[in-house]
Protein backbone atom coordinates (compact mmCIF):
# COMPACT_ATOMS: atom_id res chain seq x y z
CA UNK A 1 0.00 0.00 0.00
CA UNK A 2 1.16 3.33 -0.88
CA UNK A 3 2.35 6.23 2.11
CA UNK A 4 -0.18 8.49 2.17
CA UNK A 5 0.42 12.38 1.71
CA UNK A 6 -0.36 14.65 4.46
CA UNK A 7 -3.84 15.69 2.00
CA UNK A 8 -4.65 12.46 2.34
CA UNK A 9 -4.21 11.69 6.03
CA UNK A 10 -6.03 14.51 7.24
CA UNK A 11 -8.90 13.69 5.35
CA UNK A 12 -8.89 10.06 6.23
CA UNK A 13 -8.65 11.49 9.88
CA UNK A 14 -11.87 14.16 9.09
CA UNK A 15 -13.35 10.90 7.97
CA UNK A 16 -12.52 8.88 11.39
CA UNK A 17 -13.67 11.86 13.29
CA UNK A 18 -17.29 12.38 12.05
CA UNK A 19 -18.07 8.66 12.64
CA UNK A 20 -17.39 9.09 16.24
CA UNK A 21 -20.05 11.42 17.61
CA UNK A 22 -18.67 10.54 20.94
CA UNK A 23 -14.98 11.72 20.48
CA UNK A 24 -12.10 10.63 19.69
CA UNK A 25 -8.38 10.81 21.24
CA UNK A 26 -5.52 11.66 19.20
CA UNK A 27 -3.47 8.97 20.60
CA UNK A 28 -6.51 6.08 19.04
CA UNK A 29 -6.57 8.55 15.83
CA UNK A 30 -3.13 8.25 15.22
CA UNK A 31 -2.86 4.06 15.91
CA UNK A 32 -5.82 3.69 13.95
CA UNK A 33 -4.70 5.58 10.44
CA UNK A 34 -0.77 3.68 11.21
CA UNK A 35 -3.07 0.06 11.43
CA UNK A 36 -4.96 1.11 7.59
CA UNK A 37 -1.91 2.43 6.46
CA UNK A 38 0.89 0.89 7.72
CA UNK A 39 3.74 2.01 4.94
CA UNK A 40 2.71 5.42 6.12
CA UNK A 41 5.74 6.92 8.59
CA UNK A 42 4.24 7.46 11.47
CA UNK A 43 6.03 11.01 12.26
CA UNK A 44 4.26 11.83 9.09
CA UNK A 45 0.42 10.84 10.59
CA UNK A 46 1.47 12.86 13.80
CA UNK A 47 2.53 15.92 12.02
CA UNK A 48 -0.71 15.73 9.81
CA UNK A 49 -3.22 15.48 12.48
CA UNK A 50 -2.17 17.39 16.13
CA UNK A 51 -3.67 20.41 14.92
CA UNK A 52 -6.78 19.35 13.22
CA UNK A 53 -9.37 21.28 15.06
CA UNK A 54 -7.12 24.47 14.24
CA UNK A 55 -7.11 23.71 10.39
CA UNK A 56 -10.66 22.58 9.74
CA UNK A 57 -12.88 24.37 13.06
CA UNK A 58 -16.12 23.97 11.08
CA UNK A 59 -15.67 20.11 11.21
CA UNK A 60 -13.88 19.18 14.28
CA UNK A 61 -13.46 21.00 17.72
CA UNK A 62 -11.28 19.80 20.46
CA UNK A 63 -13.50 20.49 24.02
CA UNK A 64 -9.98 19.29 26.07
CA UNK A 65 -6.71 18.08 25.78
CA UNK A 66 -6.39 15.33 23.11
CA UNK A 67 -9.75 14.75 22.29
CA UNK A 68 -11.12 15.41 18.61
CA UNK A 69 -15.06 15.52 18.55
CA UNK A 70 -16.90 16.41 15.12
CA UNK A 71 -18.41 19.96 15.17
CA UNK A 72 -22.06 18.12 14.17
CA UNK A 73 -22.24 16.36 17.07
CA UNK A 74 -21.23 19.32 19.72
CA UNK A 75 -23.72 21.86 18.21
CA UNK A 76 -26.55 18.61 18.16
CA UNK A 77 -28.20 16.47 20.50
CA UNK A 78 -26.00 14.56 23.07
CA UNK A 79 -27.00 10.56 22.12
CA UNK A 80 -27.38 9.38 25.47
CA UNK A 81 -26.70 5.78 26.33
CA UNK A 82 -29.91 3.87 27.81
CA UNK A 83 -30.68 0.67 29.32
CA UNK A 84 -33.55 -1.54 27.80
CA UNK A 85 -37.01 0.30 29.49
CA UNK A 86 -37.57 -2.88 31.51
CA UNK A 87 -33.80 -2.92 32.96
CA UNK A 88 -33.88 -0.25 35.77
CA UNK A 89 -30.58 -0.02 37.73
CA UNK A 90 -30.22 1.23 41.20
CA UNK A 91 -26.94 3.23 42.43
CA UNK A 92 -27.12 1.57 45.84
CA UNK A 93 -26.69 -1.57 43.74
CA UNK A 94 -23.04 -0.66 44.18
CA UNK A 95 -22.56 0.34 47.42
CA UNK A 96 -21.14 -2.92 48.82
CA UNK A 97 -19.18 -4.39 45.32
CA UNK A 98 -17.39 -0.62 45.86
CA UNK A 99 -16.52 -0.95 49.71
CA UNK A 100 -15.76 -4.84 49.28
CA UNK A 101 -13.06 -3.53 46.23
CA UNK A 102 -11.93 -0.70 48.29
CA UNK A 103 -10.76 -2.81 50.94
CA UNK A 104 -9.92 -5.82 49.13
CA UNK A 105 -8.85 -4.80 45.80
CA UNK A 106 -7.45 -1.15 46.15
CA UNK A 107 -6.38 -1.79 49.86
CA UNK A 108 -6.91 1.29 51.09
CA UNK A 109 -9.32 0.33 53.91
CA UNK A 110 -9.56 -1.50 56.60
CA UNK A 111 -13.37 -1.66 56.84
CA UNK A 112 -15.50 -0.45 54.57
CA UNK A 113 -19.33 -0.07 54.33
CA UNK A 114 -22.44 1.02 52.35
CA UNK A 115 -23.84 4.68 53.74
CA UNK A 116 -25.55 5.91 51.29
CA UNK A 117 -28.84 4.95 53.24
CA UNK A 118 -28.10 5.90 56.72
CA UNK A 119 -30.42 8.35 57.36
CA UNK A 120 -27.54 11.23 58.09
CA UNK A 121 -30.14 13.50 56.14
CA UNK A 122 -27.71 15.80 54.50
CA UNK A 123 -26.96 15.06 50.49
CA UNK A 124 -23.47 16.59 50.74
CA UNK A 125 -22.58 15.25 54.03
CA UNK A 126 -23.30 11.33 53.70
CA UNK A 127 -20.79 9.39 51.07
CA UNK A 128 -22.66 6.63 49.75
CA UNK A 129 -19.67 4.46 50.44
CA UNK A 130 -17.44 5.48 53.87
CA UNK A 131 -13.96 3.41 54.44
CA UNK A 132 -11.66 3.04 57.49
CA UNK A 133 -7.77 2.94 57.45
CA UNK A 134 -7.43 2.32 60.75
CA UNK A 135 -3.93 0.66 62.61
CA UNK A 136 -4.24 -3.49 63.59
CA UNK A 137 -2.97 -5.21 66.45
CA UNK A 138 -0.39 -6.77 64.16
CA UNK A 139 1.18 -3.55 63.60
CA UNK A 140 4.49 -2.51 65.32
CA UNK A 141 3.75 0.87 64.30
CA UNK A 142 0.46 2.49 65.14
CA UNK A 143 -1.37 5.35 63.11
CA UNK A 144 -3.88 7.79 63.13
CA UNK A 145 -6.90 6.28 61.30
CA UNK A 146 -7.77 7.53 58.51
CA UNK A 147 -11.43 8.07 56.80
CA UNK A 148 -11.82 7.41 52.93
CA UNK A 149 -15.44 8.56 51.06
CA UNK A 150 -16.45 7.59 47.97
CA UNK A 151 -19.78 9.72 45.89
CA UNK A 152 -21.23 6.72 43.20
CA UNK A 153 -23.30 7.50 40.50
CA UNK A 154 -24.40 4.97 37.85
CA UNK A 155 -25.79 8.43 35.42
CA UNK A 156 -22.74 9.30 33.46
CA UNK A 157 -23.94 12.76 33.00
CA UNK A 158 -23.85 13.92 36.71
CA UNK A 159 -19.76 14.54 36.64
CA UNK A 160 -20.36 17.97 38.33
CA UNK A 161 -22.33 16.85 41.13
CA UNK A 162 -19.84 13.77 42.00
CA UNK A 163 -17.10 16.52 41.45
CA UNK A 164 -18.80 18.92 44.19
CA UNK A 165 -19.83 16.18 46.61
CA UNK A 166 -16.83 14.27 46.51
CA UNK A 167 -14.64 17.69 47.22
CA UNK A 168 -17.51 18.23 50.38
CA UNK A 169 -16.35 14.55 52.06
CA UNK A 170 -12.83 16.13 52.16
CA UNK A 171 -13.26 18.30 54.99
CA UNK A 172 -14.07 15.18 57.21
CA UNK A 173 -12.10 12.56 54.83
CA UNK A 174 -8.28 12.08 54.47
CA UNK A 175 -9.08 10.81 50.68
CA UNK A 176 -12.10 11.50 48.69
CA UNK A 177 -12.91 9.17 45.54
CA UNK A 178 -15.47 9.62 42.86
CA UNK A 179 -17.06 6.82 41.26
CA UNK A 180 -18.39 6.96 37.57
CA UNK A 181 -19.52 4.78 34.86
CA UNK A 182 -17.98 3.74 32.38
CA UNK A 183 -20.32 5.33 29.85
CA UNK A 184 -19.12 9.17 31.14
CA UNK A 185 -18.46 10.72 27.44
CA UNK A 186 -14.76 11.38 26.48
CA UNK A 187 -15.21 14.72 27.13
CA UNK A 188 -16.74 15.15 30.24
CA UNK A 189 -13.92 12.02 31.77
CA UNK A 190 -11.08 14.91 30.72
CA UNK A 191 -12.25 17.58 32.34
CA UNK A 192 -13.40 15.38 35.60
CA UNK A 193 -9.78 13.59 35.21
CA UNK A 194 -7.90 17.18 34.85
CA UNK A 195 -10.15 18.19 38.14
CA UNK A 196 -9.44 14.94 40.42
CA UNK A 197 -5.60 15.77 39.28
CA UNK A 198 -5.77 19.00 40.48
CA UNK A 199 -7.69 18.80 43.71
CA UNK A 200 -6.14 15.34 44.71
CA UNK A 201 -9.47 13.55 44.33
CA UNK A 202 -9.62 9.68 43.29
CA UNK A 203 -11.49 8.92 39.97
CA UNK A 204 -12.89 4.88 39.44
CA UNK A 205 -14.96 3.90 36.40
CA UNK A 206 -16.82 1.00 36.42
CA UNK A 207 -19.22 -1.23 34.46
CA UNK A 208 -23.26 -0.42 35.19
CA UNK A 209 -23.67 -3.97 35.99
CA UNK A 210 -24.20 -5.50 39.05
CA UNK A 211 -23.07 -8.55 38.60
CA UNK A 212 -19.65 -7.62 37.33
CA UNK A 213 -19.20 -3.81 37.82
CA UNK A 214 -15.17 -4.13 37.14
CA UNK A 215 -14.10 -1.12 39.24
CA UNK A 216 -10.76 0.25 37.82
CA UNK A 217 -8.63 2.82 39.05
CA UNK A 218 -7.97 5.75 37.02
CA UNK A 219 -6.79 8.62 39.09
CA UNK A 220 -6.03 7.82 43.36
CA UNK A 221 -6.67 10.12 45.76
CA UNK A 222 -4.26 12.10 47.37
CA UNK A 223 -4.33 12.13 51.41
CA UNK A 224 -4.72 15.26 53.19
CA UNK A 225 -5.52 16.48 56.78
CA UNK A 226 -9.26 16.89 57.32
CA UNK A 227 -11.05 19.05 59.60
CA UNK A 228 -11.20 17.74 63.08
CA UNK A 229 -14.10 19.79 63.64
CA UNK A 230 -16.17 18.24 60.87
CA UNK A 231 -14.46 14.60 61.27
CA UNK A 232 -16.05 14.74 64.75
CA UNK A 233 -19.04 16.09 63.68
CA UNK A 234 -19.36 13.46 60.86
CA UNK A 235 -18.19 10.66 63.15
CA UNK A 236 -21.18 11.36 66.33
CA UNK A 237 -23.74 12.12 63.11
CA UNK A 238 -23.05 8.09 61.99
CA UNK A 239 -23.14 7.79 66.12
CA UNK A 240 -26.40 8.85 66.62
CA UNK A 241 -27.77 6.93 62.60
CA UNK A 242 -26.49 4.18 63.15
CA UNK A 243 -24.31 2.96 66.97
CA UNK A 244 -23.19 -0.28 65.19
CA UNK A 245 -22.02 0.95 61.70
CA UNK A 246 -19.77 3.34 64.18
CA UNK A 247 -18.62 0.75 65.89
CA UNK A 248 -17.97 -1.04 62.32
CA UNK A 249 -15.76 1.99 61.63
CA UNK A 250 -14.05 3.34 64.35
CA UNK A 251 -14.60 0.78 67.22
Amino acid sequence: MAKLSKKEIQDLARQIIAERTGGIRYGELASLIAGLNPETPKNTIHGSIWDLASKFPTQISKPSRGLFVPVSATNGTKEVPSLPPSVKIYEESFYEPFAEWLKNDLDEATVAVSLGGAGMQKKWGTPDVIGVYKPLASHRIKFDMEIISAEIKVDPFQPVVAFGQAAAYRLFSAKSYIVMPATISEEDYSRLEALCMLFGIGLVLFDVSVENPQFRIRVRAQRFFPDMFYVNEFAEKIHQADSSVFNQLFG
